[in-house]
This record gives C-alpha cells, structure tokens and sequence, in this order.
C-alpha cells in the first residue's frame, strides 16, 4: 500500500500556470469579485465611489498587462488559453472600449429616471426631479460588478484554446449581460422582455454550441483546437460528426455576433436594454465572439474550410441585405443602429470568409473601429430626452442640429463611420476586409457588400438631413442634457479616435500586422 501511495505521489504533477500571460483576465475578474464583497459589507452611500475605484483601475491595470505581454506567444493554462498576437489585440480593444462604455455607464447610472419613483412628466431635462432621478441611480452600484465579470469573460473567449474553457467563457460574458439588460427603471416591462428574449435565446445559442462541442469531441477524441486540427490532418476523409459539429458551434457563434438569421434578438434587445449597455453590449460582444470564431474557423477547422466557407458566405450576404433592408423602414433610433449592427457583422464576415493573413488584419481592424464608432453612438442617443425619458423616435432628433450643433455633429461622424465614408474609422475598416475579401476569392461577396453599403448610407444620411435640414416640431419638447465630464471625455475619445483611424489608418494597421496569426 505504502508502494502504491509512493509511485501515485510521484506521478502527480501540479498543473503550470502562466500567471504574468493570464494577468489581464485575472485582474478582471478578481476586480469583479471584489465589487461583489464591496456590495454585500460595505455601506450603501460609499459603494459607487468604491466601484467606479475598482472599474477603472482594474480595466487600466488590465490594460498594462495587455501591453506588458505585446510579442508573448504561448499556449498558457495547460493548453487551455491561446496569448498570441491576435489575442492581445483583442483583448487590448475590448479593454479600450469597455473603458470608455463605463465612462458613459457611470454618468447615466444605466437609467437615471425610474418610473417607479416619480410621475414622468415632470422629469425635464436638467430639471430639480431629474436630478433626483440620477440621484437614485446612483444606488444601481450592482451593476459594476455584473460588467466586469462581462468584460473578464470577453478577454478569456478569443483566447480560449479549448472548446470548454471557450464555453465557460461564453457563459461568463453572457450572464451579466441578460441581467444588465433588464436594469432600465423608466421603461421596465420593455427592459425586463428584452432581457428576457436575450436570455431565452442566449440559451439557445450556448445548446448548439455545446452540443456542437460534443460532436467536434466525438469525432477528434479531444476538446482542444489543435487536437481537432490533428484530427482533420490525419482523416481528410467526409465525416458526417465533424460537419454537423462544425455547424452547431457555426451556429452558436453566429447568434452571439448577431448574424442573419440568427439576428432576431438584436433589435428588441438593444432596444429594451438601458442604451448606455447596449452601447456596451454592441461593442464589445461582437469583438470577443468574432475573435472565438476566428480562431475556431482558423486554428481547429482550418482544414475543412472549403466545407464551412460556402455556408459563411451565403450567410454574411444574407446578414449584409437583412440588415440594410430592415434599417431602412425603422422609426426608432435605437432599432435602426440595432439593424445597422446587424449589417455590419456581415460586412466583418468578409474578413472571415477571406481564409487568409490579411482577412484576419482586416476582420481586428474593423471591430476596433465599429466599436467605437458604436459606443460613441449609443452615448449621443442617451443624451437626447423629453419629459418621458429618452428621445428615440427620429421624428424628435429633427432640427437637433440647430439646437445642439456639437452633438449633433459628433453623431453624424459616427453614422458615417458606419457607412464608410473615407476618412472615417468606417472606410479604413471595410477597406480592410473588402481587399482581403478579393485576395481570398470572395469577389461576389465584396461586391454585394459595396452594394449594401450604398444603400446603407442612405438611412444614416437621411438622419443627418433630419437632425441639420429639417425644423423641429412646434410642440417639440426633445432636448439635449448637458453632459457631465465623465460622458463628455467618452464622447471625445470616440470621435477623436474614428478621425484618427480614418485619416491615419496606418497606425492600427501596423498594430495588426504586428499581432501576426494565431498560435496553435
């Protein structure tokens, strides 16, 4: 027995953690641990000053380490986590863009008027009731713990080198989000049912993942990405396991990045959700689970790509026409960006479906420069209100330009962004993915996707005419809150960087170029 116990002890060995490539994410989420103490011990009237500590320092602590760790390429964790070039361009994007979503989270305090507490009509822009509204949106400080955990899930999904640890992820980032997108107090019912459908078919999507996980497992005999490469090396043959595996995690992803036609939560979700989350979830979500599908196609499925390549891009052209056309008849704001963003996830599968070095360059690029141009958007949107809340309807953005030049102004260089107006983020972004479209053979794709994005900017022009050519309605009571600085620096870091990514596009370009491709 002795013998035994002495040979099993020798055996065993401690698993290796990389701790200083693991720093981002562990900072993330151990901040995110840390605001759930601060939440249960500490008094209610120091928590959002603790909070917004601990956010903010942990996304800039992160944010370092991402820096720290530029050249790493390591498969970390027992073979669990990726770091690589594309990984910490990924996670260094959604480090920047978090940052500044939680900039705009922490003025508007996710809804500032909750209709439970005051008659609404009375809540007037700028007005002693609306300051008591953002006074009692103050105590919402359980929201910042909910957006860590999502942002620690986001850093770990495009670095996860295994289909279970890439699960987990998925489960970490989502979670918090069906939460937070049922917080808006002013308009509950719409909140809490987008919510609701965001968790229902969240769910969905993480059964076919899984379920395609247990496939892709039942056909390599291994959960890790480069297991199941091997795998395809050794056996070229068809094998009917490994395409249906290949298309129920296809599909998971696709519901996550809000491609067609998997899109229909989209548009009720970003509406209902606190606008200040959407802008959040838009940005933020869509870089982490296009990095997931990104190394998934490139690094496991690589070699089965003529398989999977004719079903992306049957599905990019149709998210690109879903998009464009439903945007095209909304009357709500925040309905039309959410159709915009749909579009757009089928413009950056044109990057995917590129299968090459420069489809991949192209692909970060873009979701940077949506990002930004995104969350600058949805910040604009929460700053224009009437006496029922925010003012979403495009009939009461008419005139806005006249009474609020500078908003108005930076709202129209983020619509333009999204239709690729050159010298915008937008152009450096679709140029990207379209020149690599063309190199992988996608010609057809690119040019259905040049097409798009003609009549696409129709409906962001037609906001621009309204907002700078039409008059205001003579009852029209939509004004413009003066923002605090915390919104204001959001709102001028987005514009200042899709001006830079647009006039000096060489600059992100070379960041990308640098992060090289994925390791296995």
């Amino acid at each position: 027995m002795n013998a035994i116990l002495a040979t099993s002890a020798v055996d065993i060995t401690s698993p290796t953690i990389e701790y200083a490539a693991l720093a981002p994410i562990l900072i993330v989420l151990g901040a995110a641990v840390l605001g759930v103490l601060v939440e249960a011990f500490v008094p209610q009237y120091l928590r959002r000053t603790i909070q917004l500590v601990l956010t903010f320092g942990a996304l800039a602590a992160a944010f370092v380490a991402v820096l720290r760790a530029r050249g790493t390429v390591i498969v970390a964790a027992e073979g669990s986590v990726a770091i690589d070039g594309p990984t910490i361009f990924m996670q260094g994007s959604i480090l920047v863009l978090a940052a500044i979503a939680a900039l705009v989270i922490a003025e508007r305090h996710v809804d500032p008027a909750g209709d439970s507490f005051a008659p609404r009509a009375s809540a007037l822009p700028g007005s002693e009731q609306e300051q008591a509204y953002t006074r009692l949106g103050w105590l919402q400080t359980e929201v910042w713990p909910l957006f860590l955990f999502a942002v620690g899930g986001m850093l770990l999904f495009p670095a996860a080198n295994d289909l279970i640890t890439m699960f987990v992820a998925l489960e970490v980032l989502s979670l918090p989000l069906y939460i937070l997108a049922g917080m808006a107090r002013r308009r509950r019912l719409l909140s809490q049912e987008a919510a609701l459908k965001y968790f229902v078919l969240g769910a969905f999507s993480s059964a076919f993942f899984l379920y395609g996980a247990a496939l892709l497992y039942g056909y390599s005999g291994s959960m890790k990405l480069s297991g199941i490469a091997d795998a395809l090396t050794a056996d070229a043959g068809q094998n009917g396991l490994v395409i249906a595996g290949t298309a129920l995690v296809t599909v998971g992803l696709l519901f996550k990045i809000g491609a067609a036609p998997f899109h229909q939560w989209t548009p009720d979700v970003y509406q209902g959700s606190p606008t200040s989350i959407t802008g959040f979830m838009a940005a933020c979500t869509k870089v982490a689970a296009f990095g997931a599908l990104l190394r998934i196609m490139y690094v496991a499925l690589g070699g089965l790509r003529f398989d999977w390549r004719p079903m992306l891009i049957v599905i990019a052209g149709l998210t690109m026409i879903v998009g464009t056309i439903f945007a095209l008849t909304q009357t709500d704001i925040k309905r039309m960006l959410a159709y915009s963003s749909i579009a757009q996830a089928g413009f950056i599968l044109v990057g995917v479906v590129a299968t090459n070095e420069a489809g991949l360059q192209g692909t970060l690029v873009y979701l940077l420069a949506y990002g930004i141009a995104t969350i600058g958007a949805f910040a604009i949107v929460t700053l224009v209100r009437d006496t029922t809340g925010e003012a979403t309807h495009l009939s009461q953005w008419a005139g806005l330009g006249k009474r609020s030049p500078v908003v108005a102004g930076a709202f129209a260089l983020f619509l333009l962004a999204f239709a690729g107006i050159p010298l915008t983020s937008g152009f450096t972004g679709k140029f990207a993915v379209f020149t690599a479209g063309i190199q992988g053979g996608a010609t057809g794709l690119v040019v259905l996707g040049v097409v798009a994005s003609a009549v696409a900017a129709f409906f962001y022009v037609r906001v621009i005419v309204l907002m700078f050519f039409n008059d205001p309605a003579v009852d029209s009571r939509t004004a413009v809150v003066v923002p605090s600085s915390f919104t204001t620096f959001a709102i001028t870091v987005a514009v200042a960087l899709t001006v830079v990514i647009g006039v000096l596009p060489q600059l992100v370009l070379t960041l990308v170029e640098q992060a090289g491709i994925f390791v296995r």
